[in-house]
């Protein structure tokens, strides 16, 4: 059998940097760091699996209705996560910087293979993770669709990840035995204790300041948070898509509005007569993919009223359609969503303004923000 060893020079070229890596590095503080950055990544994951399957659910397995905040919280630790990965990333990088200066590079076919898996690891994560702090911002510089390829890209980091703990297992678990304790690396004292603390602390401050997003008492110290619920120009909460982004300013006041509803029959209702209907008040929260979220009372006609008019019920797949044309004009709910969802007229006992969905939006518990429509125009209940 031939031998996958890699025949290279015994001693580096000239000019090759020094692998002198200093106390601070060393496999003690790797490991700890590195379980760190396990942890967070994890929980980018999973999370973010729950968020991607409200839009593709599975027919058999529809999204819950409870608990009504399941996504604020999932979709808001998300985000936090998301913002504390980067310095828990780029202090494991730190490290194992010295890593770069070995020689040889490469000692086999099997160690070049899994230098590359750490390559691809690399990419993806500062890629996954840049990415996604730019949606929360809402920019888009790039020009691959965001949600697809940022799903696709988890299963890759989290893929690589995986194989990556399973090499470095022994390496891993030999440096989170040995203690932190050790010789102070220069004139200034710090410790290999010192320099995970401080980390630590570092994330922690960054997760102080992104969580007032979806903590209200924390409001006022989300310095790092891109939106500030708190700071909600109109009915005390964000807008994301505004009215006129939309292009639906004159159809959704217009006289000849009309709701209009498919089913084994059809109806179609103005907006004095939803207004008429019997309403419920419900307190829901408002919980988007960029991680803020916010509470909110909202009143209105039950769906399932609406439904029932043209021969739904409880058990139906409905579909909402709004005025807006493009990639938010639709969603569909179902099962205990349904049973829960308003089409809301009024926000904290007020009229919807334009920007918040005038003169109908769905609202429903356990709903991540885009699939709550606004200017709702068309309700197609199909019974299965």
């Amino acid at each position: 059998m031939p031998s996958l060893k890699l025949r290279l020079p015994s001693t580096p070229p000239p000019g090759w940097p020094s692998e002198d890596r200093g106390r601070l590095h060393h496999e003690s503080v790797t490991a700890r760091l590195g379980s760190a950055v396990g942890i967070a990544f994890g929980i980018c994951f999973v999370t973010g699996v729950l968020s991607h399957y409200q839009s593709h659910p599975w027919a058999w397995l529809p999204p819950p209705a409870t608990p009504a905040g399941g996504y604020r919280f999932t979709q808001g630790l998300h985000v936090i996560t998301g913002f504390a990965s980067i310095p828990l990333l780029l202090a494991k990088l730190w490290s194992v910087q010295h890593k770069l200066a070995q020689w040889p590079p490469v000692r086999s076919v099997l160690h070049a293979l899994e230098r590359a898996s750490v390559a691809v690891l690399i990419a993806t994560a500062l890629v996954q993770l840049t990415t996604g702090i730019l949606n929360t911002l809402q920019y888009y510089p790039f020009k691959w669709p965001f949600a697809s390829v940022h799903y696709g890209m988890a299963w890759v980091v989290i893929g690589a990840l995986l194989l990556h703990i399973a090499v470095q297992l022994p390496v891993i678990r030999r440096g989170l035995a040995t203690k932190l304790d050790g010789p102070l690396v220069d004139e200034h004292g710090l410790t290999r204790r010192g320099a995970v603390t401080g980390v630590g602390v570092g994330v922690g401050i960054v997760g102080l300041t992104t969580v007032g997003q979806v903590v209200g008492p924390l409001a006022k110290v989300a310095l790092l948070a891109p939106r500030r619920p708190d700071r909600a120009p109109q009915q005390h909460l964000p807008v994301n898509r505004t009215a006129a982004a939309a292009n639906v300013r004159k159809t959704a006041v217009s006289a000849d509005y009309r709701l209009t509803v498919r089913g084994t029959s059809t109806r179609t209702l103005t907006v004095a007569q939803i207004e008429a209907m019997p309403a419920q008040t419900r307190d829901l929260s408002i919980a988007c993919v960029e991680g803020w979220s916010r509470g909110a009372t909202w009143t209105g006609p039950s769906l399932l009223d609406i439904v029932a008019m043209v021969g739904g019920t409880a058990d139906s797949v409905v579909t909402i359609s709004s005025l807006e044309k493009g990639g938010f004009s639709r969603s569909t709910i179902t099962a205990g969503q349904l049973k829960e969802a308003l089409l809301a007229t009024h926000l904290h006992g007020e009229r919807l303004t334009l920007d918040h969905g005038y003169p109908l939006r769905l609202i429903a518990p356990d709903r991540k923000g885009e699939l709550q429509t606004k200017w709702v125009d068309t309700v197609v209940v199909s019974n299965v």
